[in-house]
């Protein structure tokens, strides 16, 4: 199994791997009894992806959204023997073939564990984080410091309103693992959304 794990618990194990030239964070989260896991965010460097699954049993790789340097390691899917699921908003935007539907508030099973996929638009139209217990992947939807980028005001305001509808609803101590650089909390994030708001990114 892939060590050092970037978070381990009686519950869930994450390794986290940073690949590419923009340093896109890929997260492998596996349920702690079974081995069986998910892959978040195939964004490249795929035998890397594949090492970091040696001794699990991938069921998945899901996506947070259509950007290419989130799915430039999409091809490990076939190679691990799983489906690369994505929003539909954003299936033609990645350009995978055979991408299969991640839809809204369905749950994606792995041993033990139960993670509950939310559509965060925004960023781009079919933008998804995942949830886990005391956890959300939010994609390029949440990182330290406010939202991701958004090319006009109708998308800035979109993701403001999936950021106050969607993710923080949740418990102040939920750790959020972003799609590029380091983990914050929401409560660490949660005293600047009408700073974010004002500023307008």
């Amino acid at each position: 199994m892939p060590r050092p794990w970037h978070h381990a618990d009686d519950r869930v194990r994450i390794a986290k791997l940073c690949v590419g030239p923009f340093e896109n964070n890929v997260y492998v989260a596996a349920c702690s009894t079974t081995g069986e896991a998910v892959i978040i965010d195939a964004a490249a460097e795929a035998d890397r992806i594949a090492a970091a699954c040696a001794g699990l049993s991938p069921v998945a790789v899901v996506t947070t959204h259509g950007h290419h340097d989130h799915v430039q390691a999409a091809a490990v899917a076939g190679r691990l023997g799983v489906p690369f699921l994505i929003h539909p908003a954003d299936a033609a935007l990645a350009g995978v073939p055979g991408a299969a539907p991640l839809e809204d508030g369905t749950t994606l099973r792995f041993g033990d564990l139960a993670m509950e996929v939310l559509h965060t638009p925004g960023h781009t139209p079919g933008s998804t984080s995942f949830a886990l217990p005391g956890r959300l992947f939010t994609g390029d939807t949440l990182f330290p410091g406010g939202p991701g980028a958004t090319g006009t005001p109708e998308a800035f305001a979109r993701i403001m309103e999936t950021l106050r509808g969607r993710l923080f609803p949740f418990p102040d101590d939920t750790v959020v693992h972003p799609g590029h650089g380091l983990d914050t909390t929401l409560g660490a994030e949660r005293p600047h959304l009408d700073e974010w708001q004002t500023r307008g990114w």
